[in-house]
């Protein structure tokens, strides 16, 4: 195997090209701030629908309790931020990639589900201050009032046929989980 072939690919962030600077509204006011960075773990696990419960079992042993029960629903274990994303897939944010991955691979055989490396595929965008959701309003599809989409909570929302997954941290401040291909366009859009 030629030596190229066995290093692992290098990760390019897409938001080397953009200039963080405040862009102050009339008022002098900077009433949106954003931070874009590549995250250090994006795993996902998924099955097929005859496969939850076998699942469920497997992140249950990896987790050291219950994963989250409904899509939306995010919570925070030793391997990272769990996410329910779907009625059979999970997303892991996580600060080291390979730790959760393998963690993952040992719990969940392949006749259960598949866990997926999406490090390389996946971006953030986090978006907060006062004018946070005023601006989310226009992209995003999405109910923001705290009763309908609470904190710690996750939605799948998208704007320009491009998906994005939005992560609210706080009641104004968002993290915009968004594929690496096309973060720089979310970003210019936000």
């Amino acid at each position: 195997m030629s030596d190229a072939l066995s290093q692992p690919a290098r990760r390019r962030s897409p938001f080397t090209s953009h200039t963080a600077h405040p862009r102050p509204g009339p008022g002098g006011r900077t009433g949106v701030h954003l931070l874009a960075t590549m995250l250090p773990g994006v795993t996902q696990v998924s099955t097929w629908i005859s496969g939850m419960a076998g699942l469920e079992a497997a992140l249950q042993r990896a987790l050291g309790y219950a994963p989250p029960t409904r899509t939306g629903q995010v919570v925070a274990s030793h391997l990272g931020q769990v996410l329910r994303i779907g009625p059979e897939e999970f997303l892991i944010l996580s600060d080291d990639g390979e730790r959760t991955d393998a963690a993952l691979r040992q719990q969940v055989a392949s006749d259960v589900g598949a866990v997926l490396d999406l490090t390389h595929a996946r971006s953030r965008i986090r978006i907060s201050g006062e004018r946070c959701l005023d601006t989310l309003a226009k992209l995003y599809a999405l109910d923001m009032r705290a009763d309908a989409f609470p904190v710690g909570e996750a939605r799948l929302s998208g704007h320009h046929h491009v998906p994005c997954l939005l992560h609210r941290i706080e009641p104004t401040c968002f993290d915009l989980i968004v594929f690496t291909t096309y973060a720089l366009d979310q970003l210019e859009a936000i």
